[in-house]
């Protein structure tokens, strides 16, 4: 029984360190601004997903509003590159502003890399 659990262990090994986390992204590049005016605005929060892992892997995003003292005002999370996997030191262009109403007391805006997987 020992040699069968050391064996599971040491197939599994070298797929663990093989994991991406998310700290093995970056968000580079990031631009943001209202388009239109009035109940027409849109808001556009573009950047570059980088995948610094040495493996291929997808990265799951959160992007929060927050007014003047920093309180949020609204979260939304997405996948930038969808069910794809980035290949390592490549990079994926989004636009995460069209999952937000724009609001008039949005003053900034934080991204953040919450979740990684491999499809």
């Amino acid at each position: 029984m020992k040699s069968l659990i050391a064996a599971t262990v040491l197939m599994v090994a070298p797929i663990a360190a093989h994991a991406c986390a998310s700290s093995d992204f970056a968000i580079q590049d990031v631009k943001v601004s209202a388009i239109g005016n009035g109940i027409g605005t849109r808001l556009s929060v573009k950047g570059k997903l980088v995948n610094n892992c040495s493996t291929a892997a997808a990265a799951q995003v959160r992007l929060d509003a927050k007014d003047g003292s920093g309180n949020v005002l609204s979260s939304r999370e997405g996948w930038p590159a969808g069910t794809t996997n980035i290949s390592p030191g490549q990079s994926v262009d989004f636009d995460l502003g069209r999952l937000l109403h724009y609001q008039a007391d949005m003053q900034s805006y934080s991204l953040t890399v919450v979740d990684v997987r491999a499809w």
